[in-house]
């Protein structure tokens, strides 16, 4: 329900004795059929499971749509949830149809909070009035920031290099990366465009040796960064990798050389501020896996609104921007472009079987 509307409606109320709200209902966007459908139902699950458990006290239903993660699908998808009366929207993993939705919700005065697109699109960036988007992971110029920032933490002292593979994103990353550490007054001792898709790195190698890098931040994939640490270890030459989120993808069958850095989020369902989440993704039959634990602390951050939204007469936009939230991947807040501030990423060494959280 529109805030202005539910603030007059409970002026009513008072005078009237009215018996309750009207229904706000939740929708869900994601890809519910086709090669994302798995993606799409943790959505959906993550979503049912924390509206289940609503404490709140207010009504609130959930209406479903699928986008079929490409953009005819979005534009439909936003227009089934215009018909649908809802009052916000949780979802999108994909940008195409985040792209084509976010005009017609827009429109409606519908806000969109999802867990899965971190960076602005094409439609938003062209847009001249900013578009009714709030992101709960971080995007890659606020990752960009915090890799920075926690490498500048334990490099103060040691020669590094940074290194990119040529791609657009691996560019834009090291490029990001490095702008950051030279704002902290630190500044790398080598940087270079590596071939990637070699599975002898030796010449890279010897060229960071030369020039005396003890530390290499690689803004790559993860093939390339178990070769480029095979080589380092073949030509006996003690260098520390780092690297970003790509070494959580599915490798060829090589490893990481143990002792490798990730600066990435941890498992959102290893989160101390998650137990009580997963507890209940789990009693309900579901596995808290993949987009399940952020689509249900978007689900929080929707729930508690909408409490807020009954005694305060703002757009839900607006209230988005001015609250905390308390969810179960932390406390939620965003900035004026809807990005979350937070610190989420993490630093986490590799010890020979999966990532490790570093204590220090």
């Amino acid at each position: 329900m529109n805030p202005m509307i539910r603030a007059a409606t409970l002026g009513l109320c008072l005078l009237f004795s009215c018996v309750a709200y009207a229904q706000d209902k939740i929708g869900v966007i994601a890809p519910l059929s086709g090669s994302f459908a798995r993606l799409g139902s943790q959505l959906v699950d993550g979503v049912n499971v924390a509206v289940s458990g609503n404490k709140q006290g207010q009504d609130i239903g959930v209406v479903t749509a699928d986008d079929k993660c490409d953009a005819a699908g979005g534009a439909a998808a936003a227009r089934e949830m215009v018909l649908a009366n809802a009052t916000i929207v949780i979802g999108f993993l994909c940008a195409e149809s985040l792209e084509t939705a976010l005009p017609i919700l827009s429109q409606k005065g519908i806000a969109v909070i999802t867990p899965g697109v971190r960076d602005q699109t094409l439609t938003e960036l062209r847009a001249e009035t900013p578009y009714q988007v709030f992101r709960v992971a971080p995007s890659e110029r606020n990752a960009a920031r915090e890799t920075g920032d926690l490498l500048a933490g334990i490099w103060r002292s040691s020669p590094f290099a940074i290194i990119d593979d040529g791609t657009i994103f691996g560019r834009e990353i090291a490029s990001a990366v490095r702008a950051r550490l030279e704002e902290k007054r630190l500044k790398p001792v080598f940087t270079d465009t590596y071939r990637p898709g070699l599975d002898n790195q030796n010449a890279l190698i010897g060229r960071l040796k030369r020039a005396g890098a003890t530390q290499v931040f690689i803004g790559g994939e993860r093939d390339d960064i178990v070769a480029i640490g095979r080589s380092a270890a073949a030509l006996n030459y003690p260098l520390t990798i780092v690297g970003g989120e790509t070494l959580n993808a599915i490798t060829n069958g090589s490893d990481l050389s143990t002792g490798t850095l990730m600066v990435a989020p941890v498992d959102p369902a290893t989160l101390e501020s998650a137990r009580n989440a997963k507890n209940a993704i789990e009693l309900a039959g579901k596995a808290p896996e993949g987009y399940t634990v952020p689509a249900y602390a978007a689900a929080e951050v929707a729930i508690q609104l909408l409490t807020t939204a009954q005694a305060q007469a703002a757009s839900l936009a607006d209230l988005l921007r001015k609250n905390v939230f308390d969810t179960a991947i932390g406390p939620v807040q965003f900035d004026a472009h809807g990005e979350r501030i937070a610190d989420t990423l993490r630093l986490q060494r590799y010890d020979g079987k999966q990532f490790v959280q570093e204590t220090k």
